[in-house]
């Protein structure tokens, strides 16, 4: 048995779940530079789940598509963690409701007895941080690919 790869995969929906730190890595990578409007972005204190709507760069297709000279894509995707004892912002004003957010990076800071705390980093020196009872994340793809309106795969300067 092997491991997946990227190269394996084929324009089905993703749908993924993270229940440890190993899974979170593939989820996280695969959200890296997604965007979002402030306004899909939410929390249920009552069922403890948070969710975002989320603009996803298809990395798992850039490559063979840059490779077959046809554009980069996106897909409207959802994130949803659940077991959210506590969310807090920092860095974004909550109120500006057009606001278009960049997610850099998502990780998780374990505590004790499987607890911890999922930060998602913004550009822009933004976070969001849930404090969750367990690690329990899903990313689903929820539309068709699109071409990706930038034409551009994301950069980082170093």
């Amino acid at each position: 048995m092997t491991d997946a790869r990227f190269e394996d995969g084929d324009d089905r929906p993703l749908h993924l779940m993270a229940e440890d730190a190993d899974d979170l890595k593939v989820i996280a990578a695969l959200v890296q530079d997604s965007i979002f409007p402030i306004t899909e972005m939410s929390f249920d204190r009552r069922t403890r789940r948070f969710a975002l709507m989320l603009n996803r760069f298809r990395w798992e297709d850039a490559e063979a598509a840059q490779r077959a000279g046809r554009g980069v894509e996106r897909v409207r995707s959802v994130l949803v963690v659940q077991d959210v004892l506590k969310a807090r912002t920092q860095g974004i004003d909550r109120q500006d409701r057009e606001t278009i957010l960049s997610l850099l990076s998502v990780d998780f800071q374990a505590g004790a007895e499987g607890a911890g705390t999922v930060l998602l980093t913004l550009a822009g020196d933004g976070a969001i941080a849930l404090q969750v009872e367990a690690l329990d994340m899903a990313l689903t793809d929820v539309s068709r690919p699109y071409l990706a309106p930038s034409g551009h795969v994301p950069r980082h300067p170093d």
